[in-house]
């Protein structure tokens, strides 16, 4: 009976350390999988580290295109492409600036390469590094920009002791500068035109009339711009993009309690009363201030239409391509003196407004004169005044306040009569300027950046594309 206790004993103790013998293969496991897990989280953190750089690149890219204005110069007449989308353009270098900025998770800056296409509805085209080479009506309509990214020499902690490369990552982004011009696809009879709603729009409404060129700014029905090119000096001579006018108020002086017309909608109009600057100029209404503005800086004060001037005016009041669908008020106001110049001078930051043949604080595209800006690409500069410091008057910078939208009327459908009426307007457009400066009289020194058209609402509309631009930006890739 005892002989098989002695068997059992024996069996025990010959397995005896294979309990630790199976955690020592389980804790191999473990750390191989731990290390495997460290380095993939290192590299999925890099690649998504990458892709919002790549975004960013290429949403710069895009808005170099689109404040540039070459959507207005759609078949690239006047060969001004090439600075901004080249081999060499300013799109390029603002891709590659941003992207270099984040190293993505190595001590070496990261590959950009920036390509361009033709895209349509959001599907992108052959891609080239020069849009010149590219059918220049397409992409002037809708301008693509691609930036790939590729980021070598990630730190891979323990991969490498098996001989494994150094990790990197690729990946790309692309963006697009939307004009509704032309997004009927050149068939705006029967196709459907997109417009756009700027999120901030002035309380500025002016005809579709070209102070300079003669005729409408944007086709009533289709909302392809009728004059395209880029011009020089503020002439105007080879397209709409560049002109240099003045923004003349069309209300008479002294009426406080409403807007009382000085002539129906015109351009280039002189009443000899010493009030109005021009030719060229045009005559714009009061916009509608229909709801609370937004955005108004620590200067803002005044009435309602200064504070729309100094901030923004409610974008839903600016409904384009439907028809009669703009309830413009000259019963609500009449904007004086003090209500345009005081507001303007909150918004670009000018001090004289007795001095508009240069700079006295707000930005500007040159500074003698001012609004002609005599070389391509229009170079926006600090002035003494802009917020980030005196320290930066002068220097090339991206952004402005002195760059605003507002929108085009169709003024075949003339304002009610009397003049202190409710009018409803149809607008047909926006128009992107930049303020070069305001007189003691509320006439405006505009320099046009962006024409975007929608129609009038006869054609097929779309759903709006809202933005900060009436040619707004907005990614394609990735979803």
């Amino acid at each position: 009976m005892k002989k098989p206790l002695i068997l059992k004993s024996r069996v025990r103790q010959g397995e005896l350390g294979i309990t630790i013998a199976l955690v020592a293969l389980a804790m191999v496991a473990i750390i191989g999988m731990a290390v495997l897990s460290i380095d993939l989280v290192t590299l999925y953190l890099a690649r998504e580290e990458a892709q919002r750089s790549a975004d960013a690149a290429a949403l710069a890219a895009a808005r170099v295109l689109s404040i540039s204005g070459i959507t207005g110069d759609p078949d690239n007449s006047t060969t001004h492409w090439s600075a901004i989308c080249g081999p060499n353009g300013a799109a390029k270098h603002a891709a590659q600036a941003l992207a270099a900025e984040n190293a993505v998770g190595s001590q070496t800056s990261p590959t950009v390469t920036v390509t361009y296409s033709a895209g349509t509805d959001g599907t992108v085209g052959t891609a080239t590094s020069d849009c010149t080479t590219l059918t220049t009506s397409a992409f002037g309509v809708n301008p693509m920009v691609t930036v790939q990214l590729t980021q070598a020499g990630l730190p891979n902690f323990f991969s490498r002791f098996w001989g494994a490369s150094p990790n990197s990552v690729t990946v790309s982004a692309t963006a697009e500068a939307f004009n509704p011009s032309g997004s009927a696809g050149g068939n705006e009879t029967t196709g459907t035109i997109t417009p756009v709603q700027p999120r901030c729009v002035k309380p500025w409404v002016i005809p579709n009339l070209d102070p300079i060129g003669g005729g409408p700014l944007v086709d009533r029905a289709t909302g392809a711009i009728q004059r395209p090119g880029i011009s020089l000096n503020g002439a105007g001579a080879t397209g709409v993009i560049g002109e240099t006018f003045w923004l003349v108020p069309d209300c008479k002086h002294g009426n406080p309690n409403y807007c009382d017309l000085i002539v129906q909608p015109q351009v280039n109009y002189n009443d000899g009363s010493g009030f109005m600057r021009g030719p060229p100029n045009t005559l714009g209404l009061p916009g509608q201030v229909g709801t609370a503005v937004t955005g108004l800086p620590s200067c803002s004060g005044g009435d309602p239409y200064e504070s729309a001037i100094e901030g923004c005016d409610a974008p839903t009041n600016y409904q384009c391509g439907v028809p009669n669908a703009n309830a413009v008020d000259l019963t609500k106001h009449n904007p004086g003196v003090n209500s345009i110049t005081d507001g303007i001078e909150c918004l670009i930051h000018q001090t004289d407004a007795s001095n508009i043949t240069t700079s006295s604080g707000q930005d500007y595209l040159s500074q003698t004169p001012l609004g002609a800006p005599s070389s391509y690409p229009f170079q926006i500069l600090a002035g003494s005044s802009n917020p980030m410091g005196a320290t930066f008057a002068g220097t090339p910078i991206t952004s402005s306040n002195s760059i605003i939208s507002m929108p085009i009327y169709d003024q075949i459908a003339k304002p009610a009569v009397p003049t202190n009426a409710v009018s409803n307007l149809t607008f047909v457009g926006f128009l992107q300027v930049f303020i070069n400066a305001v007189d003691v009289n509320g006439n405006r020194s505009l320099t046009v950046l962006n024409v975007s058209g929608c129609g009038n609402g006869t054609n097929p509309t779309g759903s709006p594309v809202t933005g900060t631009s009436p040619v707004p930006i907005r990614l394609i890739t990735p979803p």
